[in-house]
């Protein structure tokens, strides 16, 4: 494990969301979901999670399954800028010449698993986790999930299943920013309480503000929390942290900005001063 410099991380975490930025034109992504896992990504790479450019395919190294496989921009982000994705790779998000697009792929060195059909990845983590267990092995296993992906009932059966083969080299991630898609979780299907849902499923729950690095590294420095119970982490987050022109606006869920919203939006990362952005919105409902 490195050592924990916060500034350091909020560095990382500031060039991520530029990528993030950079890859919501010419057909966009997912931006608001992808500024609010950031700071989740960053710390569990930089400071606790066994991986690294030299051992994607070693078999003792963590696993990270992005569960809410529309934060990919995060991700990826993330890889370019720890070494383990070239960045100039991420200038060929969504082109045909390559396999950066709205959802992960394996074909990426790092990517554990397709992911997009929310819900079904809960249950691929429980089974490494149970293979691990039964080779003795140490590895640590990490699924970020959305919070709006709780609605599907795969999430819940799979806390039963994790509970009862006491995997505590599991943690579930749930990035709690209150959003899917463009509504509010608590006006779709309420969520909360949230935690003590967890408890009542087996698991050792821990909740924090998922933007704080030193309370990201105090929380997994205590991993695993309970003997022979899954760990849960309920990170209170923002949707489109960084940009206050998008902040947890329903309607900026997915983004597809133009050349000056994107050149506005880049200094705006900087400023936190709200600029005034003209492209279309997207609504579902």
């Amino acid at each position: 494990m490195n050592t924990f410099n916060e500034q350091e991380l909020r560095a990382t975490a500031l060039n991520v969301r530029e990528h993030i930025v950079r890859m919501s034109t010419d057909g966009g992504c997912f931006t608001g979901a992808s500024l609010s896992a950031v700071d989740l990504i960053v710390y569990l790479y930089s400071e606790f999670l066994n991986v690294n450019a030299d051992n994607l395919t070693d078999p003792n190294r963590d696993y990270l399954f992005l569960s809410k496989g529309h934060d990919v921009p995060a991700l990826y982000g993330t890889f370019a800028e720890l070494g383990l994705l070239d960045k100039t790779r991420l200038n060929n998000h969504l082109s045909i010449t390559d396999h950066i697009y709205w959802h992960p792929n394996t074909h990426i060195p790092g990517i554990e698993f397709h992911s997009g059909s929310l819900g079904h990845l809960p249950s691929v983590a429980i089974g490494v986790a149970m293979d691990i267990k039964i080779s003795g092995g140490s590895n640590k296993v990490v699924c970020i999930l959305g919070d709006g992906e709780l609605n599907e009932g795969t999430c819940w059966e799979a806390m039963l299943v994790a509970n009862a083969y006491k995997l505590d080299n599991l943690i579930f991630v749930v990035d709690r920013n209150h959003f899917q898609a463009n509504v509010r979780t608590e006006d779709l299907i309420p969520l909360e309480p949230l935690a003590d849902k967890f408890a009542a499923f087996g698991a050792a729950v821990k909740r924090i503000n998922g933007h704080d690095f030193t309370a990201l590294h105090e929380t997994f420095n205590a991993y695993p929390f309970e003997e022979g119970k899954v760990n849960v982490v309920i990170a209170d987050t923002v949707r489109g942290k960084g940009l206050p022109s998008i902040q947890e606006r329903a309607d900026r869920w997915f983004c597809n900005f133009n050349a000056d919203e994107i050149e506005q939006l880049l200094l705006e990362l900087h400023s936190q001063q709200a600029t005034q952005l003209t492209s279309e919105t997207l609504v579902v409902r």
